[in-house]
């Protein structure tokens, strides 16, 4: 972006009100950062690229000069979600991309919160790292991979540098408890509400659960990193907490933490789910490092979270 009179840092979050967008903001904020968020109507696609297009002219005068971070931590899809309802977030990432200006100065990151499970599903003998070939199985997964393709492409047409956060299971305050997404966060909901939690897959299912406050502060250390990397590159980046655990193990965890039994149900369903989603990295071990927060620890901060929200008798969704 053209020059200007140096400053802070400047980053723009794109979906602030999800889980990780909302904890980046905060870590940005204090990191120092001048931070902008953005206030997208999703449910129209036209409506939401002229708000995207105006945010984005806002931001590109604004950071003028100073390094920036763009991240789009947005997207409503879980791994059930059908094609259809993917498309037009497909649709929105792509054309958001293809309005990027160039970045002459080579200052400019932009983050993308990918997933690994969606990319990884199909792929080879675990752990899947930065190395593996994608091989997603479900829609999901797919729009995922495309979305890192539109914006390698954007990069490497305007100069700034790109990291895909490819994703394990985050959880920790303020997930979204009115759908069955995110099972630490359910497994809180069912203590709370002394419900019984549905389980839709095998108990022996492995999987790595990492805290949102280490994921947004990993997130971080990649814009940082990234911008050491030439112009016009892009870089997978597996963020995980690289300590994997089965479904039986979380479950049994959680029963610890929450001194009382936990009723679980096995219910039909699991589409897109395989057994073995064990993650590993290969990029950036100083990132790594900071995936520091115990399984047990993250657990009892998120029932906190969830057995306040459910007293109060507030939305569920955020």
């Amino acid at each position: 972006m053209s020059p200007g009179p140096a400053g802070p840092p400047s980053a723009w979050v794109v979906g602030a009100g999800g889980l990780v967008g909302r904890h980046l903001v905060a870590t940005l904020r204090e990191a120092g950062q001048d931070v902008s968020t953005s206030r997208v109507p999703w449910a129209d696609e036209e409506e939401s690229l002229a708000v995207l297009a105006r945010d984005l002219d806002e931001f590109t005068r604004r950071c003028a000069g100073r390094p920036w971070v763009l991240a789009w931590c947005a997207g409503a899809g879980v791994v059930a979600t059908g094609a259809d309802a993917l498309a037009a977030e497909q649709r929105v990432f792509e054309r958001f991309c293809a309005l990027l200006p160039p970045d002459p100065d080579g200052d400019g990151v932009v983050v993308l919160a990918s997933s690994a499970g969606g990319l990884y599903a199909g792929s080879g003998a675990p752990p899947f790292t930065e190395e593996t070939p994608p091989a997603p199985l479900v829609p999901y997964g797919r729009t995922k991979l495309a979305m890192e393709a539109a914006l390698s492409a954007a990069v490497s047409r305007t100069g700034s540098r790109a990291v895909a956060a490819r994703l394990a299971n985050v959880y920790g305050p303020g997930q979204t408890l009115g759908k069955p997404q995110g099972l630490l966060s359910q497994l809180c909901l069912s203590d709370a509400t002394t419900r019984p939690l549905p389980v839709f897959v095998s108990l022996d299912t492995i999987r790595d659960y990492v805290y949102v406050v280490d994921v947004a502060r990993m997130l971080l250390r990649c814009s940082e990193l990234a911008r050491l990397e030439p112009a016009g590159a892009f870089v997978p980046k597996v963020i995980a907490s690289g300590r994997p655990v089965t479904v039986g193990h979380l479950v049994s965890e959680a029963r610890r933490v929450f001194h009382r039994p936990l009723r679980t149900a096995m219910a039909p369903g699991g589409k897109g789910q395989v057994l073995d989603l064990r993650l590993g990295s290969v990029r950036w071990p100083q990132v790594d490092a900071l995936a520091s927060t115990p399984l047990a620890a993250g657990l009892a901060a998120t029932a906190a979270d969830v057995r306040a929200r459910v007293v109060s008798g507030g939305p569920l969704d955020g």
